[in-house]
């Protein structure tokens, strides 16, 4: 997917998230690329952020590097 489609598609997500009140809008985030991203799109998005991130909302940020942080956590269970 090109860089521009992943970035307007993950703002639009974070958007809807910090119009609902009382939610934590980067674990909606989170929740949301965990439940209905393809992992290649996951991995994209994370490689994104960890390029800079640039044009991205700050819940997308926090929601990747949760994300990245969780699925690190996942794979040292395993072991």
């Amino acid at each position: 997917m090109s860089p521009d489609k992943m970035v307007r598609m993950a703002n639009q997500i974070a958007t809807f998230f910090q119009t609902q009140p009382g939610v934590d809008a980067a674990a909606k985030v989170r929740d949301h690329l965990t439940d209905y991203w393809e992992p290649r799109m996951r991995q994209q998005l994370c490689d994104y952020v960890s390029d800079g991130g640039e044009g991205l909302d700050v819940a997308v940020i926090s929601a990747v590097r949760s994300l990245s942080h969780k699925s690190s956590s996942a794979r040292d269970e395993r072991y």
